[in-house]
């Protein structure tokens, strides 16, 4: 070691985070029910958590920021065959239950276990709902025991090195043939080689390949299929797969992403997945009731996304009020003692909206998986009409809620300064998993515009006077004022603020609208005018998403007043409103544009945002504490619940490899000869 000193954690929590949960208005477990869908299912969460990270196994002989590439990879291997044997041994327990396994794949469990990412998750999911989602009875019946069961891992296999959410353009082709009744893959070029699915390129034996689709000579679109990919017994790829591992990336290193490629691989008829279209042995191709139908498992996984999200933001937000009830720092009256960081408004500013977005996000999350159960529920009975409202408001909450999650990430990051660029701190794999989802399941700025497309067909609709869905009811309401350029006056209240919100919203559809049908009339084709257009559209997508996220919110809080004590419906309140208000002062611009405010009301306005920031001061600590997320998933020596913040520093400092010697060996090999050479 380079130190002779040696610092050990105390045995006591910080003083100043003791003081802070003494100051707490709410208790907290009533918060922690809360989060968690009440005290069975906290319960249940919390021995989970016991049950896995307590296990010698699951701890790591090194921190993974010292590993290489490959041993991270190996490492993410050996936890998760560990994690998964114990969801076995949990069926022994009578525990047995999917959300042991998506805990352990996709939540907060599973960040603390694998946290740069988990080489398994897409097998369950993206692969395994996909085969339940496109697959026959048949098909299910075939795969879908071997793949629970892990028998087979599967992945699945979209993006290309060429294309990504633009699926239509994907080149894999898979042609078939009805001499064999087979279908023929192949990768035509470099660009359609698949890039990017987790655990391709050494974890996976199976995929689900999304190709273009030929038969009797005709493309018929974009369809699943199964793909085996390497043999059960040897796992090595099978003649004419080309595979292999992608290279590092910013984060989830142990995710283990891979390339694709196909040269003439051949598969049953039968591995097209065949729910909704179907080839027929002789070729002849029966087209699905809807081609959205196709889209399903993108749907799901974008709803889940949602979720993730407040999720991962609850983990930074912890982090940084902690230390920033520890830290103390540049004092406000001359001859004090530094106060505590988050005395500082600035720093309430910082911190506070995002405690209040990681709440509207979980609440946005919740309501928009009730709305996906319903509408798949009535695709299952044949109804499509609620289809395209689900799609666009999955796309632009999927965006709007990642940019979000990653920009608020990384403000908790600089809100802890210089000590949240350490990896330590836990900022660079929460920020790694959360800024990854703005790409991945859809690029933002392209999801927004398909959410666009839905916003001015209903604007189309709202015209003509026809019903709208209800996620876009507000356009028909807002329709008329829109046209003739009515302001209407600015009520402070949130009911109000969801209003104004959606005057903009449908004031942006209206602007996109008539530029489009502008540059049609100027001679542009529909395509081009979109394209010149496609700035006002992604901004009235945005527009629509976050007029959402407050009601679907405020919608939610309603109904948990009722149910919640009153001190935390206090608490949940004062959040949705920091929430709303902020988002009000950060669009001033389109609240001036739409909405008659004046200077006044901004003057109110700012001014309830301080009273907030000052409500919300003493029930921070008691908030985060409230996520309920135990230091093994936290892993930051700035947010442990103990707040000994520079004992852990100094403690994982020790760990580096640099600190296992007094003398490193590049001393001798090119520092000495350096400082000898008389330069």
């Amino acid at each position: 070691m380079t130190t002779s000193q040696s610092f050990s954690i105390p045995n006591k929590v910080n003083p100043d985070l003791e003081n802070e949960r003494k100051k707490c208005s709410f208790l907290v477990e009533d918060f922690a029910e809360f989060w968690h869908e009440g005290k069975e299912k906290l319960s249940e969460k919390r021995w989970r958590e016991d049950f896995f990270l307590n296990d010698p196994e699951m701890k790591s002989a090194v921190p993974m920021e010292y590993l290489s590439h490959k041993e991270k990879y190996e490492e993410g291997v050996r936890k998760s065959t560990i994690g998964f044997r114990k969801i076995r041994e949990l069926r022994s327990l009578g525990k047995d239950g999917i959300d042991n396994y998506m805990a352990l794949l996709s939540g907060m469990l599973g960040s603390g276990i694998t946290p740069d990412g988990n080489p398994f998750a897409l097998h369950y999911v993206m692969f395994l709902p996909t085969l339940m989602g496109q697959g026959t009875p048949d098909q299910q019946a075939e795969w879908m025991g071997r793949a629970w069961s892990c028998h087979i891992i599967g992945t699945y296999a979209q993006t290309e090195l060429g294309h990504g959410t633009f699926i239509r353009g994907l080149e894999t082709t898979s042609t078939y043939d009805p001499q064999t009744e087979e279908f023929v893959l192949n990768s035509p070029t470099l660009t359609s080689y698949k890039w990017w699915p987790g655990g391709l390129a050494h974890t996976a034996n199976y995929a689900v390949v999304v190709a273009q689709l030929y038969t009797k000579g005709q493309n018929h679109g974009i369809f699943p299929f199964i793909v085996q990919l390497r043999d059960e017994e040897t796992h090595m790829p099978l003649p004419g797969i080309k595979i292999g591992e992608i290279g590092a990336k910013l984060g989830m290193n142990s995710v283990n992403n891979g390339f694709l490629g196909f040269d003439n691989v051949r598969i049953p008829r039968k591995n097209m997945l065949m729910k909704n279209a179907q080839v027929e042995k002789d070729g002849t191709f029966v087209k699905a009731p809807s081609s959205v139908l196709t889209y399903g498992t993108m749907m799901f996984v974008r709803v889940v996304i949602v979720r993730d999200m407040a999720n991962y933001l609850s983990k930074a937000v912890t982090i940084a009020v902690r230390y920033s009830a520890v830290r103390r720092q540049s004092p406000i009256n001359p001859g004090e003692r530094e106060p505590q960081i988050m005395d500082h408004v600035t720093q309430q500013l910082k911190l506070f909206p995002q405690i209040a977005k990681s709440i509207v996000f979980r609440m946005t999350a919740d309501y928009l998986w009730n709305m996906y159960n319903q509408v798949t529920s009535e695709l299952d009975k044949g109804d499509l009409d609620r289809l395209p409202e689900l799609h666009g408001m999955a796309c632009c909450l999927k965006a709007i809620v990642t940019s979000d999650a990653a920009q608020a990430v990384e403000i908790c990051r600089l809100a802890c300064g210089g000590h949240g660029y350490m990896s330590c701190s836990s900022f660079p794999t929460t920020y790694g998993l959360t800024t990854a989802a703005c790409t991945y399941e859809g690029e933002n700025t392209v999801l927004l515009l398909q959410t666009a497309r839905y916003l001015v067909k209903s604007w189309a609709s709202a015209k003509i006077g026809e019903t709208l869905a209800p996620t876009v009811a507000y356009l028909g309401r807002n329709y008329k004022d829109a046209v003739k350029g009515s302001r209407p006056k600015w009520d402070k209240s949130i009911p109000g603020i969801i209003s104004a919100f959606q005057t903009c919203a449908a004031g942006k559809v209206n602007i996109a609208f008539d530029n489009v049908e502008r540059r049609k009339k100027e001679g542009a084709s529909h395509e081009n005018a979109t394209n010149m257009t496609s700035i006002e559209l992604a901004a009235a997508a945005d527009a629509h998403g976050r007029a959402f996220l407050i009601q679907a919110a405020y919608a939610s809080l309603q109904d948990f007043l009722k149910q919640v004590p009153p001190a935390l419906g206090e608490v949940l309140q004062d959040l949705v409103t920091l929430y709303a208000v902020h988002a009000s002062l950060r669009h001033l611009g389109d609240l001036l544009r739409f909405v008659n405010i004046s200077e006044a009301d901004i003057r109110e306005l700012q001014a309830t945002l301080e009273a907030l920031l000052s409500r919300v001061r003493p029930n921070a600590v008691g908030i985060v504490d409230g996520f309920d997320i135990p230091d093994g998933i936290l892993q930051s020596a700035l947010g442990a619940y103990d707040g000994n913040v520079y004992e852990r520093m100094f403690a994982e400092a020790m760990k580096s490899p640099l600190n296992q010697e007094p003398v490193n060996k590049s001393f001798q090999q090119h520092l000495k000869p350096f400082l000898k050479s008389h330069l």
